[in-house]
């Protein structure tokens, strides 16, 4: 049906639905019905293979943002010498040397924890280390 069509008919139909709706035909009635409530704009059922297209596009996504990824990672510089084991071995043995945070870290009495080690050797990483006074 032509838009201008539908415009009138809906015009039509809204100002009968003004009147009692006991007054109106059950042909009416399904029309209003359908109208206010039937499967069009916003309620209208999505195409078929729209899903395919979804998880289709999604997939490309996340294979550009992973190649994105490893480019961008396979360029980049290695970490820093101070990211090494020995180097935080290091740092925890000059925190301990000054006494810092005496009451509950690192040079508590007692204290059991890693203390700022949280990286592999240099040797794993595949740092090699300028000199070893730099540690």
């Amino acid at each position: 049906m032509p838009p201008q069509d539908q415009a009138e008919l809906w015009m039509q139909l809204r100002d009968r639905m003004k009147v009692d709706w006991n007054e109106m035909t059950l042909q009416e009635k399904k029309a209003a019905w359908w109208i206010a409530f039937g499967p069009h704009g916003p309620r209208a059922e999505s195409p078929p293979g729209e899903w395919g297209q979804v998880w289709f596009y999604t997939g490309i996504g996340v294979a550009v943002s992973a190649v994105l990824f490893l480019g961008i990672h396979s360029f980049a510089r290695p970490p820093p010498r101070t990211m090494t084991k020995e180097w935080q071995e290091a740092t925890n043995e000059y925190l301990k040397e000054e006494q810092v945070n005496p009451i509950y870290g690192i040079s508590s009495e007692g204290y059991k924890g890693k203390g700022y080690v949280q990286s592999k050797s240099a040797k794993a990483q595949g740092i090699s280390l300028e000199s070893e006074d730099d540690i």
